[in-house]
């Protein structure tokens, strides 16, 4: 037997020892422009959030988890992006779950938080339960919070307001007051625009009328009451749409290992792709966009890859997308001509 147990209450112990939390200072600053950098077109949102998060770790007791966001909005304007870049720039991991995938009943939350004995999937914790249990600080992303099962919903309640959550295997109380947790939602999308042009310079009007909206739309008022802070997210257009096809390219480049060259994407390729985009309407996601960009540029990458090349540029060519093999030399000569232009005209 552990002497804890033999001697003293282990569980209290742990319980207290949790709440007592190392303060963070972190650099919200450097935070902001990290997630600007990638997360194109919500730059208050960045801001807002980084102070946010600064001030919340830098507390050194805390019985609730560091953060409770809401980030709501149209699909694809970077709510599910935004997790994973936070992530990444707080060197923390990402525990995501697509929330759709609880929605069938009460047992979903088995999933999550384990079986009670006797139940199939007794023997092993649940996903977020054992999550925490092995990673305490981690992000915990919760997307499409709205589709889940209400009994969902209330398990998370003790997560959110006391600073624990219960898993039902052996009922082991797992901290949370190290985690951050975001909720991703798509309800009430044109309400929630009009508010936040209405009440952009006063955020405490804004907080108020968005879960008011959040509530006629029929999310549990149980889970509102609970959140920190609710995010809005813009709507993109114009270059912030190009720039995050851009980026999307860039990186599905990279997948197929191979590197795009500077001034490497023709405009009417990125011209096509938005275009494509725009007429999926309201609806289209980031999701649909990749999708685009896979159907449009797959084929050519592969064969490029295959014919040994490493760097290329993707231009226009008889009404479709061609990956054009770019020579070192031809790279040089274009990094030089594009900084002198820049000079010239500074």
């Amino acid at each position: 037997m552990d002497i804890l147990d033999r001697l003293t209450n282990r569980e209290v112990l742990e319980n207290r020892l949790a709440k007592k939390t190392p303060a963070v200072v972190i650099d919200a600053g450097k935070l902001a422009a990290d997630l600007k950098s990638k997360v194109i077109g919500q730059d208050s949102v960045c801001d807002d959030i980084a102070a946010q998060i600064r001030r919340r770790l830098a507390l050194t007791q805390r019985d609730k988890p560091v953060g409770v966001f809401m980030l709501a909005g149209p699909p694809g304007t970077g709510k599910t992006y935004l997790g994973k870049r936070l992530a990444s720039a707080l060197q923390r991991k990402l525990l995501h779950f697509d929330m759709t995938q609880y929605s069938a009943g009460a047992h979903s939350a088995t999933q999550l938080f384990g079986a009670a004995k006797g139940y199939v999937g007794s023997d092993s914790y649940g996903k977020l339960t054992g999550g925490l249990r092995d990673t305490p600080n981690a992000i915990v992303l919760l997307d499409e919070i709205e589709k889940a099962h209400p009994e969902v919903h209330k398990k998370f309640l003790t997560a959110w307001n006391d600073g624990f959550i219960t898993e039902a295997s052996d009922g082991s109380q797992i901290s949370t007051n190290q985690a951050i947790f975001l909720l991703t939602t798509n309800a009430a999308t044109d309400t929630l625009q009009t508010l936040s042009i209405t009440y952009t310079n006063n955020p405490d009007e804004l907080r108020r009328s968005s879960v008011q909206a959040l509530r006629e739309a029929r999310f549990a008022p149980e889970v509102l009451n609970r959140l920190d802070r609710i995010f809005v997210f813009k709507p993109l257009s114009g270059l912030d749409v190009a720039r995050v096809t851009a980026l999307e390219i860039e990186a599905m480049v990279n997948g197929y290992g191979l590197n795009i060259s500077i001034g490497g994407v023709a405009v009417d390729v990125l011209l096509d792709l938005m275009e494509r985009q725009e007429k999926l309407g309201a609806s289209a996601s980031a999701r649909d966009l990749v999708r685009s960009i896979e159907d449009t540029i797959a084929d050519t990458l592969i064969t490029a890859k295959l014919q040994g090349h490493t760097m290329v540029e993707l231009v226009w060519e008889s009404g479709a997308v061609a990956a054009r093999p770019v020579s070192s030399s031809e790279e040089s000569i274009t990094a030089s001509s594009q900084k002198t232009q820049a000079n010239v005209r500074t």
